[in-house]
């Protein structure tokens, strides 16, 4: 528990720091480029919370393509601003397209923080297309006819059960029986279940109502 709270603290520590530090160099950046005061600090945050929307974007969104484009632009602003302040780039002297790009980047990133936070998700489109294109059939669906009532027919005649005479009783010796329940148990204990009337009839070489007779009393 120890080691994991070391490694996630060093990890929380170096995104601090690398977070400071883009921070700082966007900051420098805008207020070379003539965005003094308040200005020059809320330009760093704007491009760091456009880098955190296209990143959830990415992660819990549907829109791939547009989080993946908003996430290389602001990435590129925060890569830029950290290597044009390491020494390529004149602080005092900023070229007139730098300072275009700084001016014209709060409505860019009005404009991708609007769409990242305001699309919808595939899923909750798909819904409501479907509730909508049902309440569309429903209200333009004809009514169905309702079918002609049929004359009543005459009750069927209830059929008169056949009765069949029982079938005789099959009289069984004693020792017959004795024999049989040694073969059930035989087969049991070779099989581990109890035998069936079939395989008893086999087994014992009787006619089929001798061998249910026998099977009812075992």
């Amino acid at each position: 528990m120890r080691a994991l709270l070391a490694r996630v603290d060093a990890v929380l520590v170096q995104a601090v720091i690398a977070a400071a530090l883009s921070f700082a160099h966007l900051h420098d950046i805008a207020l070379a480029a003539g965005q003094d005061g308040w200005k020059a600090w809320a330009y760093p945050v704007s491009v760091d919370l456009l880098l955190v929307a296209a990143w959830r974007q990415l992660r819990t969104g549907d829109a791939k393509a547009s989080g993946w484009c908003w996430f290389v632009i602001a990435l590129a602003a925060s890569l830029g601003a950290n290597i044009a302040t390491a020494g390529l780039l004149d602080l005092d002297h900023v070229p007139a397209w730098l300072r275009i790009l700084v001016a014209g980047w709060p409505a860019v990133a009005f404009l991708g923080g609007t769409l990242l936070a305001h699309s919808v998700p595939k899923a909750a489109e798909d819904v409501g297309e479907t509730a909508e294109d049902d309440v569309d059939q429903e209200e333009h669906a004809e009514p169905v006819p309702e079918p002609p009532a049929l004359p009543a027919a005459d009750p069927a005649p209830v059929p008169t059960a056949v009765l069949t005479p029982p079938a005789p009783e099959v009289s069984v010796p004693a020792a017959l029986i004795e024999h049989a329940r040694k073969v059930a148990a035989e087969h049991r204990t070779r099989t581990g279940a109890a035998i069936d009337t079939p395989t008893l009839r086999a087994r014992l070489g009787v006619p089929a109502p001798m061998a249910e007779a026998i099977a009812a009393q075992i």
